[in-house]
């Protein structure tokens, strides 16, 4: 079997990038290091292809899109933004699927780094723990969707979550709840933090005091929104209303919900965040939409733009989300 890259990355203790860097005889890699993978290379008798090599050293057409989860319909609809944007310029598409794991989404970095991919597109699984140094120390842009990096300057499309959150718990209110709780998302996710944020100021501003109680916590997956019903209907005074901050953890709510014959609105109003593929075989559900297609193309453009050389500050672009009113909080609402 042939040796690898990889391979020598793991005898010399460094990233795949660092090898490549090593081998492209840039500078900006320390002695030591440097020295370890000359030694590794050495000891397993590597040799890089030439022709491929030769092709990595020039400029690729090649766009890398690291989302955080491909279950999730929101990126689906986002792909295809990034995918049109991108093949319009003659630029082709490598997708790679975080997980919401920081480990996976640093090796697909390093991937993009070592490949010399054109830029990134990039959903971090973490707003303050992910990292794109091994991608902005080689010259290589990134674009951050859906959630921002706190400790990057670079571009990023997102949309006001805050706003919309707080719309969508202010309809919830102005439909007669009283009693409004909420399925947030992880702590080291922006669009968790900005969604809660809006909650408890729809709360404050209609003069109700935000409860701890009503606020539980999942993972933007399905088993902690089915987890977080059971939880909230234990309680002696069960909320009339439920705003659920994404769409797969909809999913386990809705399932906890009817194993428990919750009829809504009749028993419960509910809200939910991000649209659904499936929305018309489920009961319609009132839900804030997000422009999930123009958030990869929007975040593409400017990602070309940067590739080509184009000089401007740090964009923030943030684009409006759309609250769709359906019969889960109004009787008379047209699914």
């Amino acid at each position: 079997m042939a040796v690898t890259i990889r391979d020598v990355a793991a005898l010399a203790g460094v990233s795949p990038a660092t090898v490549s860097r090593v081998l492209n005889a840039d500078p900006r890699v320390a002695t030591d290091l440097a020295e370890r993978v000359r030694d590794a290379v050495a000891k397993l008798g590597y040799r890089p292809n030439s022709a491929a090599r030769s092709l990595r050293t020039r400029a690729t057409k090649v766009l890398g899109l690291i989302i955080a989860d491909i279950q999730n319909p929101f990126f689906t609809a986002l792909a295809r933004g990034v995918e049109d944007a991108a093949n319009e310029r003659d630029y082709s598409v490598v997708l790679a699927n975080s997980d919401e794991s920081l480990d996976k989404e640093q090796r697909y970095l390093e991937v993009a780094a070592a490949e010399r991919m054109a830029g990134v597109v990039l959903a971090p699984s973490s707003t303050a723990a992910s990292r794109i140094d091994t991608l902005t120390d080689r010259g290589i842009p990134v674009v951050a969707i859906d959630r921002r990096l706190r400790w990057a300057d670079v571009d990023s499309v997102t949309v006001n979550n805050q706003k919309a959150a707080k719309e969508a718990v202010e309809h919830l209110l102005a439909a007669g709840a009283r009693r409004v709780a909420m399925i947030t998302g992880p702590s080291d996710a922006s669009t968790a933090t900005s969604r809660l944020a809006g909650y408890r100021a729809a709360l404050r501003e209609a003069g109700l005091t935000p409860d701890p109680a009503l606020e539980v916590r999942g993972d933007y997956r399905p088993e902690s929104g089915r987890a977080a019903v059971g939880t909230l209907l234990g309680m002696p005074q069960r909320p009339d209303g439920l705003f659920v901050a994404n769409n797969l953890m909809m999913v386990g709510a809705l399932d906890a919900l009817a194993r428990a014959r919750i009829r809504f609105p009749d028993d419960l109003l509910l809200a939910g965040f991000d649209e659904m593929s499936w929305a018309g075989f489920a009961p319609p559900i009132t839900l804030v939409e997000q422009p999930s297609y123009d958030i990869g193309r929007r975040a593409t453009e400017l990602l070309l733009r940067r590739i080509g050389g184009e000089q401007f500050p740090p964009q923030r672009i943030v684009l409006p989300a759309r609250l769709q009113i359906r019969s889960s909080t109004d009787h008379t609402a047209v699914a």
